[in-house]
């Protein structure tokens, strides 16, 4: 059951990420918000160190993080958000723990 569960779960992940691409590149006016809620049980690893590069105008720079493949951690490095007018600040992706095990949040802006 739980291997099943894994591959369904890995499939849906897919799936919305390619959902995500396709509403990336459509025109603004048909643009859609996606939201996807990943819980798991396992709690990630401690982050890894990572070097942060000087700073560069324009730019936030979002720290590397822990992802959920459907089968375990896999590790995202850290890379620059362009500045987004009318927000304030870069909230960087991460696991918070939550009802039914850990729940990930999407680095995202915020106003």
């Amino acid at each position: 059951m739980k291997k099943t569960t894994s591959r369904l779960t890995f499939a849906l992940l897919a799936t919305l990420c390619a959902l995500g691409a396709t509403v990336a590149t459509a025109p603004a006016a048909q643009a859609q918000v996606v939201g996807v809620d990943v819980r798991i049980g396992t709690p990630p690893p401690a982050p890894r160190y990572e070097v942060v590069p000087p700073p560069r105008h324009g730019y936030a720079w979002a720290p590397g993080y822990w992802a959920w493949n459907g089968y375990r951690h896999v590790w995202v490095g850290g890379h620059w958000e362009r500045m987004r007018r009318e927000y304030v600040r870069y909230e960087p992706a991460h696991w918070q723990p939550g009802p039914g095990g850990w729940v990930f949040i999407p680095g995202h802006w915020v106003r």
